[in-house]
């Protein structure tokens, strides 16, 4: 096996993997280098055959790529006779990615290659040399590196290879400053940022802060109500408060305690109610409580005719006194021409319920047929409805209010 073997085996030697390094090359720039290599020297003259080669490198970084050197190297011959040989060269080193943790780098120098044979005077002769190695760092001022150097003799002597291993100590100048942290990443780095932990993604002010476009306390990513006036009270999410949960803020409500269910307008007040359903608000409603469908005035009245018609016992007859009463029920549908006109017959107490029923249903057929055969009126538009004494508008204990109770009205209806 040639000797060449033995280098490329050296080689492989460092077992770069072990270490979890975090420098680089790029951080050495203006610091100064001592490099000590132990190796293998393979000359191919037959003369000598060296032990081991030992080597001192030292130098000093320009920049990231670039770097001067000085080597010298020593090796004794493994005969035992007195032969040694010396070598120290000039030249410089590049490193090819110096950001990395572990860097290829090439070498060239120009130097001087000496040969003392047993005493007898040196043998010196120019040497240049060339070659290529890895770099791993261990720390800032720490690294490993291994390398093969071809030496070319000026001199005619046959060529020469080195391969060795060693250890990189890096000293002087400026480190450079460590890169200012910035933890949650949002552009401003950790000894300015007043708010750690923004998420990931989210726009932030010279301090590291959400923004807060409208001021409100609630940053703009968590707000659902942007926008919101200056000075105005919010809530978690940024939306102005509601205390009374009418959907009417605060800041625009005008009637703030409104009672909960009550519907209310743009400004939070309460709507006009109109608990009748006859078209009028309460407020100006004078007949609360109007059946529904009946067909009211503006102060929510229903329209009603009441003809106080007296009756023969126990008869449905019209006595001609009551001809004025029947003309004015003909005016009072004439009026609403074209409206459904409810004709209700009503009985004071006295009697039974059903006959009083009946007795009022023909009481109110007799007014619908005098009305109908006397003034043309348009029978389809009419509904005769006896209702008893189911409705009475008076005392019945007394004359005066059966009276009352024994009547005919006419109202307009929708149904």
């Amino acid at each position: 096996m040639k000797k060449w073997h033995l280098a490329a085996l050296l080689f492989c030697l460092i077992p770069l993997n072990l270490f979890a390094a975090q420098s680089n090359q790029a951080a050495q720039t203006g610091r100064f280098f001592v490099n000590p290599m132990v190796g293998i020297i393979d000359m191919e003259s037959s003369s000598y055959d060296p032990e081991l080669n030992y080597s001192l490198g030292g130098g000093y970084n320009y920049n990231a790529n670039l770097s001067s050197e000085i080597l010298a190297t020593y090796a004794e011959d493994k005969s035992g006779s007195d032969s040694d040989v010396y070598s120290i060269s000039i030249g410089g080193i590049y490193h090819l990615i110096p950001e990395e943790s572990l860097v290829p780098y090439l070498v060239a120098g120009l130097g001087l290659l000496t040969v003392d044979e047993d005493g007898e005077d040196n043998d010196h002769h120019g040497q240049l040399n060339y070659g290529a190695g890895l770099k791993y760092f261990l720390s800032d001022d720490f690294a490993v590196n291994t390398e093969v150097r071809h030496m070319l003799a000026t001199s005619g002597e046959s060529n020469n290879l080195l391969a060795s291993a060693g250890l990189v100590y890096y000293f002087g100048g400026q480190k450079p400053a460590p890169a200012p942290l910035d933890s949650d990443g949002d552009g401003v780095i950790d000894a300015d940022d007043q708010c750690p932990n923004t998420p990931a993604g989210v726009t932030v002010n010279s301090m590291g802060c959400p923004l807060d476009t409208d001021g409100d306390g609630v940053y703009d990513y968590l707000d659902k109500c942007p926008g919101t006036p200056a000075g105005v009270a919010v809530d978690g999410k940024g939306c102005p408060l509601d205390t009374d949960g009418d959907g009417v803020y605060d800041y625009l409500d005008k009637c703030p305690g409104t009672p909960k269910g009550v519907a209310v307008d743009a400004v939070g007040c309460p709507l006009p109610m109109d608990s009748d359903g006859d078209g009028v608000y309460d407020d100006v409603d004078r007949c609360p409580n109007s059946p529904a469908g009946a067909h009211v005035d503006e102060y929510g009245c229903q329209l009603v005719l009441t003809l106080l018609i007296e009756f023969d016992t126990n008869k449905a007859d019209i006595r001609p006194q009551h001809i004025q009463d029947m003309t004015n029920a003909a005016a009072f549908i004439n009026k609403y021409p074209g409206e459904k006109i409810l004709i209700s017959g009503h009985t004071d107490s006295d009697g039974s319920e059903a006959y009083n029923q009946q007795l009022s249903q023909r009481r109110a057929d007799a007014v619908k047929a005098y009305l109908i055969q006397n003034y043309a009126i348009d029978g389809t538009n009419l509904t005769a409805k006896g209702f008893g004494e189911s409705q009475p508008i008076a005392d019945n204990t007394t004359a005066a209010g059966k009276q009352k109770n024994r009547r005919v009205e006419l109202s307009l209806f929708n149904n």
